[in-house]
């Protein structure tokens, strides 16, 4: 853990303090995002955010690798773990910065994004097996496996991409989803005896810390946008890490254990994702009914919508976070709990005065505002 607690810190440290000279650098470069009617911002802000967090992944790469643990695990590993990541990390950035300077056309980026999933499955990133309810192994040939990666692969780079319309959202978001990626991997393999060193928890936890290193400069008001640059790396790295989890694990190993269920890796990221990708299912099927490309903007993301309810940036930020976060602890508290009715219950529970909350906050606010606003108005003269 003090080898992962080390990496972590690095890629925090190195692109918080990387970010505001990629800011002076962006707005030299002509790379600001001008106010649009879909967008929340009033002024020109900085993009290529991304660029500090690839600067910040490096780092925590090169730091990893000097490791004396982490140094051997991933010297004797099948996948060039670190290799990958730079490559196609370095791939998803120029992609990104082309798209935040001048707006690329979306096939060139999903070509990137195929180009990016190439080579990961050239460095060994790559769905090979798929754990089965009966406790076997449904082994995937490469005429599955390798289109299943590359959809795996786009398909999350895009529902992070589609998120990123507030302040700090798809930071925070990104963040909840790589640490319960992270704990789910470091716990199970701690319970039941394997290494706790691996691909898919670096990947996990170098996220987190890019993530966690960002988020100061980009919450609400937000001094600097990721970006393109920036939203799909940490996509990138999200679905590195989920590839690389679901065949870490033996599920005849597991199924000794009577573990609940053989395939929660496979299902831990879409139920942490469960936000990003709802909402970018929700903007391809709205899109695509209105004769429109799925790619066309609009004002009808979820964010926008808590918006219009009238929750402030920050709060309907905060909401955001709070359905991830609870998402994602139900999933892993289901394989560390026994008692899996307890945990459906109270996930259930929360979640039910969670939806409480979001809808009568708005009504609560704005009636103590206009409490506040008449207890100060002045009163009508009383004649004497």
């Amino acid at each position: 853990m003090r080898e992962y607690l080390l990496t972590i810190l690095v890629a925090a440290l190195v692109t918080y303090l990387l970010t505001p000279a990629v800011r002076a650098f962006a707005v030299w470069f002509g790379a600001q995002a001008a106010p649009r009617e879909r967008d929340v911002h009033t002024i020109p802000t900085p993009r290529l955010g991304g660029l500090a967090m690839f600067g910040g992944m490096v780092a925590a790469l090169v730091v990893a690798t000097g490791l004396p643990e982490m140094k051997k695990v991933l010297a004797t590993s099948d996948v060039g773990v670190g290799k990958a990541l730079l490559l196609s990390g370095g791939l998803i950035v120029l992609v990104g910065i082309a798209d935040d300077r001048w707006e690329i056309d979306p096939l060139t980026k999903f070509a990137g994004q195929v180009a990016a999933a190439g080579i990961f499955i050239m460095q060994g990133i790559q769905l090979y097996q798929v754990p089965l309810f009966d406790g076997t192994t449904l082994v995937l040939p490469p005429t599955y496996g390798v289109p299943l990666t590359v959809l795996i692969v786009v398909a999350t780079i895009n529902a992070v991409n589609f998120i990123d319309g507030l302040d700090g959202l798809a930071a925070g978001v990104v963040g909840i989803a790589a640490s319960a990626l992270f704990f789910y991997a470091y716990l199970l393999s701690k319970s039941y005896g394997f290494t706790t060193l691996s691909g898919a928890t670096l990947a996990a936890a170098v996220l987190v810390g890019m993530c966690a290193g960002f988020l100061p400069h980009n919450f609400n008001p937000a001094r600097i946008f990721m970006g393109d640059t920036g939203s799909m790396l940490i996509g990138l790295l999200l679905s590195a890490s989920t590839i690389m989890l679901t065949g870490q694990f033996d599920p005849n190993a597991l199924s000794t254990y009577k573990l609940f269920p053989l395939w929660l890796p496979l299902l831990l990221v879409p139920a942490v994702a469960a936000v990003p990708f709802t909402d970018m299912l929700l903007a391809i099927w709205r899109r695509t009914n209105q004769g429109l490309s799925p790619f066309a903007p609009d004002k009808l993301h979820l964010h926008h919508r808590l918006l219009e309810l009238g929750h402030s940036v920050r709060r309907a930020v905060l909401i955001m976070y709070f359905w991830v976060g609870l998402l994602a602890a139900g999933v892993v508290s289901l394989a560390r709990v026994k008692n899996q009715w307890l945990v459906l219950s109270v996930t259930g529970l929360v979640a039910v005065a969670g939806l409480f909350a979001m809808i009568a906050a708005p009504r609560i606010s704005a009636r103590r505002a206009l409490a506040a606003q008449e207890r100060g108005a002045p009163r009508p003269h009383q004649p004497a």
